[in-house]
């Protein structure tokens, strides 16, 4: 090892798609060394990895390859810790600082030298939850496919003025509808148009089969877990809805409360006051989080589309604050999400499953509050004013205290 390795205390990894910058430091946050490293010879990487220092911390964005480089850092020894690409942006522009490769691994070094390292560090996914959400995204790329093929399907139809009298064209009824209009002696859809229906068709076919093949896959590897079983007994939430919204949380423990999965979740409302306030203005509302994870907002909010017809409690809400559904009708599904984020949080930190009766309260100190004076441990008797020398002004009273 070289003896200058022997000084490094931290580093900070720039990670591109080709290559790699890294600058490692001392205590007192001077560079002892930079590096390029490449992505084309993996061996070679893992090589030079295995040579640096065992246990070194080593700080990376989370953004472009973080999540196998961070798998090959762990397997060479060193501790990686990811940082909020958007706050360290931030950071280097308060300091006035210029950005480009061969400063941007100095920044990401320094951080480490930060005395309060909350702000910017993210939480590692472990490879298990990575691969969760890369099935379920998977699974709702192929559905967004498919959906975008059907939809050209109604689209050519509606411009050869066809008219389909079913709820859903591509069921039974609707492809014997669809096998006719393709034939060669149809005159009501072009050759073009015919062509495209096929081409169409023959995509939503092949991703119906992927779907299929990939919601078994996930739902042996993630329906067994306790907390997806959870999570899918909230009001609106299938078996689809919980393993995305388990795998895009990962682990409970890391949200404080449920206001910061809220926030996590895109659901949370924000204040943006800059000012004074108008006192006689009409409230116009507040806007939810604009940063956090996208895919866990989208299955709060179709979880809250059934939920208003499931839950007497959020169907309240979502009237409350809809007028009975007579406006703002998205913002009260909002509120429903962010409702039933709130409520899953709940539960699953307590290990139990959604009621919509609450569950009995323990018998504590607050129970004992609303205790007669007996049953919270006091004398059986009554208390009375006492009168001169300490007695009770009632002789009877203090007769019945001696004797119990």
């Amino acid at each position: 090892m070289d003896n200058r390795m022997k000084l490094v205390t931290h580093a900070g990894l720039d990670v591109h798609k080709h290559f790699s910058r890294i600058s490692g430091m001392d205590a007192s946050g001077k560079v002892i060394f930079r590096q390029r490293l490449e992505h084309a010879d993996r061996a070679a990487l893992r090589s030079e990895l295995s040579s640096w220092p065992r246990s070194l911390p080593v700080v990376l964005e989370g953004t472009f390859g973080w999540g196998w480089m961070t798998d090959d850092l762990l397997s060479s020894g060193l501790q990686p810790h990811l940082t909020s690409a958007r706050k360290t942006h931030a950071w280097r522009q308060s300091r006035s600082q210029a950005k480009n490769n061969r400063l941007d691994a100095d920044h990401l070094a320094a951080l480490w030298l930060e005395r309060d390292k909350s702000w910017w560090h993210v939480w590692l996914a472990p490879p298990v939850v990575r691969a969760q959400r890369e099935w379920l995204r998977y699974r709702k790329g192929l559905v967004e496919t498919q959906t975008r093929c059907k939809n050209r399907v109604h689209a050519v139809l509606h411009r050869h003025g066809v008219i389909q009298p079913f709820s859903d064209l591509f069921g039974k009824q609707g492809r014997i509808l669809l096998k006719e209009i393709m034939q060669a002696t149809d005159a009501r859809v072009s050759a073009s148009g015919k062509a495209e229906l096929a081409g169409s068709l023959a995509v939503i076919d092949q991703h119906r089969r992927l779907i299929a093949q990939v919601t078994r896959q996930w739902k042996r590897e993630m329906c067994q877990n306790q907390e997806t079983k959870i999570w899918k007994s909230l009001p609106g939430v299938g078996w689809v809805l919980a393993c995305t919204i388990q795998a895009e949380v990962g682990d409970i423990g890391r949200f404080k409360n449920a206001g910061c999965l809220s926030m996590y979740a895109m659901l949370a409302p924000r204040d943006d006051d800059s000012g004074d306030e108008d006192p006689e203005a009409v409230p116009t509302g507040r806007r939810v989080s604009a940063i956090g994870r996208k895919t866990l907002r989208w299955a709060f909010q179709q979880a809250a589309l059934s939920a208003v017809n499931k839950s007497r409690e959020l169907r309240d809400l979502f009237n409350r604050i809809t007028d009975q559904g007579k406006r703002q009708r998205m913002k009260g599904y909002v509120a429903v999400a962010h409702r039933l984020c709130t409520i899953g949080y709940s539960c699953v930190k307590q290990n139990r499953l959604y009621s919509e009766v609450p569950p009995a309260r323990n018998r504590g100190a607050a129970d004992n509050l609303k205790k007669t004076h007996s049953e919270a441990g006091g004398p059986a008797w009554a208390m009375v004013a006492a009168g001169p020398q300490g007695q009770a002004s009632d002789p009877n009273l203090n007769e019945a205290a001696r004797t119990g």
